[in-house]
């Protein structure tokens, strides 16, 4: 049912961009999604999610349906985040989702004046300007396809600083808060030196969780419906630990 038609809207806003693994492919890795839900990714009348024409809905797995276009969706981070936060006592009211991850792509496919961070950017901005709701952090899982060439790997870094500092401008924030993923796995051979880049990023107000050590599915690309869960909930601690 539609948020609006229950009346209630978010009190604090968070964007969930990327690639696969922040789109969603825990239980998706065999062909169809199998369908399962964990109770840590259950909807609830407190988490909402900005669907893909604009309007606040309540959300449910899989988060990124009709957003993360063209690809089998499943189990992502993004329930699990929303539903550790309003389990700890910093967090009231009602969180607001904005998934805009998509599948396969660089970094240089979210550069300013690019389709997906256009895309980002305007979701953001209608999300916030339909609520008048704070926008808590962006979430940011994205690196898997910067492992195939060694050139994009060795320029990471310098793109992920530039595209947090042009969202940051673009949306009037330049104190929001960007969680980034460490990569656990890559398309290409250059995991290693894409890892190191991420955490050579040095900006204010940027966290970093490491997903390296979560289990992996047998496509030994994207993360099980469990690693999922628990990412989920490292991404929540590290957005308390800055409250």
């Amino acid at each position: 049912m539609a948020a609006r038609l229950l009346g209630m809207l978010p009190t604090v806003i968070f964007l969930l961009a990327g690639q696969s693994n922040m789109g969603g492919r825990g239980g998706a890795t065999k062909g169809p999604w199998d369908g399962v839900v964990p109770p840590e990714c259950a909807p609830s009348p407190r988490i909402l999610r900005l669907s893909p024409d604009l309007h606040w809905e309540e959300a449910h797995e899989p988060l990124h349906a009709g957003i993360d276009v063209h690809n089998v969706l499943g189990v992502g981070p993004g329930m699990a985040f929303a539903h550790t936060l309003l389990s700890s006592s910093s967090t009231s009211g009602v969180i607001g989702l904005v998934p805009c991850a998509q599948g396969g792509t660089p970094i240089a496919n979210w550069s300013r004046g690019t389709d997906l961070y256009d895309r980002m950017v305007t979701r953001a901005r209608a999300a916030t300007a339909a609520t008048g709701a704070s926008l808590g952090a962006l979430l940011w899982y994205q690196g898997e396809a910067d492992t195939i060439r060694r050139e994009d790997a060795e320029v990471y870094a310098g793109r992920m600083e530039a595209m947090v500092r042009d969202v940051r401008r673009d949306l009037h924030m330049p104190d929001l808060l960007v969680i980034q993923v460490g990569i656990a796995t890559g398309q290409g051979k250059f995991v290693d030196l894409v890892r190191e880049a991420q955490r050579k990023v040095r900006l204010p107000r940027l966290r970093y969780v490491d997903a390296k050590g979560l289990p992996i599915a047998n496509d030994y690309t994207h993360l099980t419906t469990p690693a999922q869960v628990r990412l989920g909930k490292m991404l929540a601690k590290a957005y308390l630990s800055t409250l």
